[in-house]
């Protein structure tokens, strides 16, 4: 119980000090997570997180994935040529997982676990870190492999109904279609851009007049969280900034600007939304909110909407003063909880390791000005 105790008693009052005392914190937590391979005998994963329930939980294939790119830009930001080295340890131990098929493995990548459509894209952002980064060829022929996989599982409308989490569609597969798109960038081929492509234009028929996203939950009689919302939007921006789509663009704008009018004067955001954008949580999605700074940063760097930037600023400082620093307890400090407070409904009791990565992000790309992972141009 004392989780629970030392959570009402620090919620939000953790000191917010300067963006590189809460980015090398964030990051020495994610290096903890990734030593806790040693447990679970694996090369280099990423431990899922730490939970209340089970301690530090396995390797996590899908969001080590895009870890790969976390570690890479904070490499040069802290001057740590350690990360790249970690980095590298994702993408050999990623590379070991994936199937003959091109798919790679959902949930923590144990024997018998089915692949699915979104884990295995999030896996291609790091193979494309790691052609861009260390030009391994072998990364861009494995992504382009899980792409043509992910072909095999669209339906002609451009959805994605097998191979997918609950075995429910899902909105927010755009951020796959966005590995798919930057894949087949790269590889110059067509048919994987075609495939990303049509996945974003059937994402848009999913936008309400509201700008709300429907199926965008992990479950079909659910709502969801800020997370997914995020998800979707990103996935649909990104790809949208690629493409020279407008129709794109202005879908993600729409939807990042109403999620921007729901903020309060603290930064804070509902854990989740309806359509009409109306709340359905009393507690903070934190890993949604860091998304959402991304989000706003993105279009005020890439777009110059930049009275955005104020909204990726309160929430910044609201992660800032949820993440305790010099903790006492390990797995901890330097952590970013699912949830503010701990039990609310997003990754109850739980330090995800994809928290403490989008809020790494959020705060190098403030820090930079640059886009994080590297787009296909830079």
């Amino acid at each position: 119980m004392s989780i629970i105790f030392d959570d009402l008693v620090g919620l939000g009052k953790q000191p917010v000090q300067n963006d590189e005392i809460h980015l090398k914190a964030a990051i020495e937590w994610l290096c903890k997570a990734q030593d806790q391979r040693k447990s679970f005998n694996d090369r280099g994963g990423v431990s899922a997180g730490w939970s209340f329930e089970d301690g530090w939980l396995p390797s996590y294939p899908e969001t080590s994935g895009y870890i790969v790119e976390t570690f890479l830009a904070a490499a040069g930001i802290l001057n740590n040529p350690r990360l790249k080295e970690r980095a590298s340890d994702i993408i050999d131990w990623e590379l070991s997982l994936q199937n003959p098929n091109g798919s790679f493995p959902g949930h923590f990548g144990e024997h018998g676990s089915k692949p699915v459509i979104f884990n295995t894209g999030q896996i291609m952002h790091g193979m494309i870190a790691g052609y861009l980064n260390f030009q391994r060829e072998e990364c861009l022929t494995a992504a382009v492999k899980a792409g043509e996989w992910m072909l095999t599982q669209q339906d002609e409308d451009g959805c994605w109904r097998q191979s997918v989490h609950n075995d429910t569609p899902h909105t927010y597969n755009t951020r796959a279609a966005w590995a798919l798109l930057r894949t087949g960038l790269l590889a110059n081929e067509k048919k994987l851009i075609d495939g990303a492509q049509k996945n974003i234009e059937w994402a848009l028929t999913q936008q309400t007049e509201s700008g709300w996203f429907r199926t965008n939950a992990f479950t079909a009689d659910s709502l969801p969280f800020t997370h997914n919302i995020a998800y979707a939007i990103r996935g649909i921006l990104e790809s949208g900034l690629l493409l020279e789509n407008q129709a794109m663009i202005d879908a993600a704008v729409k939807a990042a600007r109403t999620q921007a009018a729901q903020q309060r004067e603290d930064g804070w955001l509902a854990g989740r939304y309806a359509d009409n954008w109306t709340p359905q949580a009393l507690y903070c999605c934190l890993t949604g909110l860091a998304q959402m700074c991304i989000i706003w940063l993105r279009l005020s760097q890439s777009l110059g909407q930049n009275d955005l930037r104020q909204h990726a600023d309160r929430g910044i400082d609201y992660l800032k003063a949820n993440q305790r620093i010099d903790d006492n307890k390990d797995f901890r400090n330097g952590a970013i909880a699912g949830s503010a407070p701990i039990w609310g409904r997003y990754s109850m009791f739980e330090y995800p390791n994809w928290a403490a990565k989008f809020f790494a992000d959020a705060l190098m790309i403030r820090m930079t000005g640059n886009p994080i992972p590297k787009t296909n141009r830079s």
